[in-house]
């Protein structure tokens, strides 16, 4: 899990990447939650969503958003945090310009900041989002949603209400061609803190499906 630092739009952003095991090896991009709010790449649903990657043989990357850890800048509302998350897919790619397929996968903020970047590379073919703040931000970028993926909340999250994850769910589902799972675990809060195991399942799960098609 070799540290890496790379240019991003504000100067340097720090993150771990894993490197695929092959040259078409496909790439993934796991996205931290708030950085207002406590969330780095070491935030352990980050964490758990890069190792699931990794083990499965993808290119892995995560990374400290502008101003979290050793990443320059300053906090951008999110703005700005999309332009690094399109730097670092750019420096990835730099290294695997082959992959067969590129991933995206966030918790809260990073999940609304890899929706974003979903819509922008269509090289993204497939997300995992969980707890997407629906009700805190605005998803009505997603129009059409250009991939199909996974939205996953808790069932008692106190942060992200379930309520406007379901209206997202039925949006996204209205449209053709895309299949949107979803996914709610019975009891978690926002941070999943004793549902891990059943989190982590869901991810799984359906990305046994997905990559096995």
């Amino acid at each position: 899990m070799p540290e890496v630092i790379f240019p991003g739009p504000e100067g340097r952003l720090e993150g771990r990447f894993q490197p695929g095991p092959r040259p078409r090896a496909p790439v993934a991009m796991i996205l931290h939650p708030h950085p207002q709010g406590g969330g780095t790449m070491n935030n352990r649903i980050v964490q758990a969503l890069y190792q699931t990657f990794a083990k499965r043989g993808f290119a892995t990357l995560r990374f400290n958003f502008r101003g979290v850890g050793k990443s320059q800048g300053v906090f951008d509302n999110g703005v700005g945090e999309l332009s690094d998350a399109a730097s670092a897919l750019d420096w990835v790619q730099s290294i695997h310009p082959e992959a067969q397929t590129t991933w995206i996968a966030g918790f809260s903020f990073g999940a609304w900041i890899g929706m974003q970047l979903l819509m922008r590379r269509p090289e993204i073919k497939g997300f995992i989002s969980i707890a997407p703040p629906a009700n805190m931000y605005d998803f009505t970028f997603l129009a059409p949603c250009p991939s199909s993926g996974i939205i996953i909340q808790g069932e008692a999250d106190e942060v992200v209400t379930p309520g406007a994850v379901q209206k997202l769910v039925d949006k996204l589902r209205t449209q053709r061609h895309i299949t949107i799972h979803h996914d709610t675990i019975p009891g978690a809060n926002h941070f999943f803190e004793h549902e891990m195991p059943q989190l982590m399942g869901s991810v799984d799960r359906y990305l046994d499906m997905r990559l096995s098609q």
